[in-house]
């Protein structure tokens, strides 16, 4: 039995609609990662930038300020 033409057009357009939905699913997991890794980074800057001052406080012999 041979498939009529609209069949293989549904079957067409089911697979290209399957594949188009994967490939964002995969972008936007790609972009979520991406904002995690961002995201750590700029935590870990941000504790950089503290022991900086806290150093910078301990050498000058400041009292750290609350």
């Amino acid at each position: 039995m041979s498939l009529s033409r609209r069949e293989i057009a549904k079957d067409a357009l089911q697979q290209t609609a399957e594949a188009t939905i994967a490939s964002a699913g995969h972008v936007a997991a790609i972009l979520f990662e991406s904002a995690r890794k961002i995201t750590t980074e700029l935590g870990a800057l941000g504790t950089e930038i503290f022991e900086i001052a806290e150093a910078s406080r301990a050498a000058r012999g400041d009292e750290p300020r609350a």
